[in-house]
Formats: C-alpha cells, structure tokens, sequence
C-alpha cells in the first residue's frame, strides 16, 4: 500500500515522501496515528501544493534577509549613553537590545535583538561596526555610533 508520510517515521522515510509499505502496517500503525495518509492523487497534489509553497516562502524570506543587509550598510545608528566621567567611557554597556530599538526608531528596520552579534561589550563613545546574522548566512553590517547622551 503507498502511503504518503506526514512525519519523519524511523525506518520507513522522511515527511512529505511516498513509500510503500504493507497492508497491515498502514491500517494498524501508520494510519490511525496520523503518521501517514494514503497516497492518493489529490492527497499526492496538496502535498506538492504544500512544499512548492514552503519553497517560496524560503525563497522570500532569504531575499528579505538580502534587502535588510544591503539597507544596514546604508544607514548609521546612533546610540546614545550616559557618561561614567572620564576618559569616554560608558555608564553600563550598549546591548544588542538597545542597538535594534534605536535601528527601528531611526531607520525602520527591523532586526530581532538575538540576530546582533556582539563580540566585545560596548563600553566606550565612538564608531562601532557590529554583525548581524540574519539567516541564509547572510550577514549584515550595523554602523554603530554611541555618542554622549544629552
């Protein structure tokens, strides 16, 4: 019997693939767990439907991660933070929080603080260049300037 797999099942194949498999097996085990469905055409054209639409959401999002990496070498994001005294240093640190909520605020892109990859902490007044990972590996480069707040 040709079943069509709805999930990754040990031993028989990966999801969205055909296999055939026996009678009892299908009846007993595959199909009343919704691990399978018969392998029909129509139930053969919406998986097709399915993966071509999976496919093109991929497709869109790398090409969004694209755009959003090409837009960040555009821009400047200015952060601001207080003063310790002397010397240009920081009060605190700038974290990958603040560096997305300012890249919103000034800019309107969107990238999620998780993305921003901060080698060293920043801690002192000045230019910056911080990565940002953004799927696909894509990476993007924030220019990153922290002045004194006023």
């Amino acid at each position: 019997m040709k079943v069509l797999l709805q999930q990754d099942v040990k031993g028989q194949g990966k999801k969205g693939q055909i296999v055939d498999v026996s009678d009892g097996y299908a009846r007993n085990f595959l199909l009343p767990r919704k691990l399978a469905i018969l392998a029909t055409p129509e139930n053969t054209a919406k998986q097709e439907k399915l993966e071509r639409a999976k496919a093109k959401k991929l497709e869109d999002d790398k090409r969004f991660a694209m755009e959003t990496a090409s837009n960040l070498e555009k821009v400047i994001v200015r952060v601001p933070g207080r003063s310790s005294g002397t010397g240009g240093k920081l009060f605190g640190a700038v974290t990958a929080k603040e560096i997305s909520e300012e890249l919103a605020k000034q800019h309107g892109i969107e990238v999620e603080k998780n993305k921003i990859v901060l080698e060293e902490q920043i801690k002192n007044f000045g230019p910056y260049e911080v990565k940002c990972k953004l799927g696909f590996e894509i990476v993007g480069v924030i220019n990153l300037l922290v002045t004194e707040e006023k």
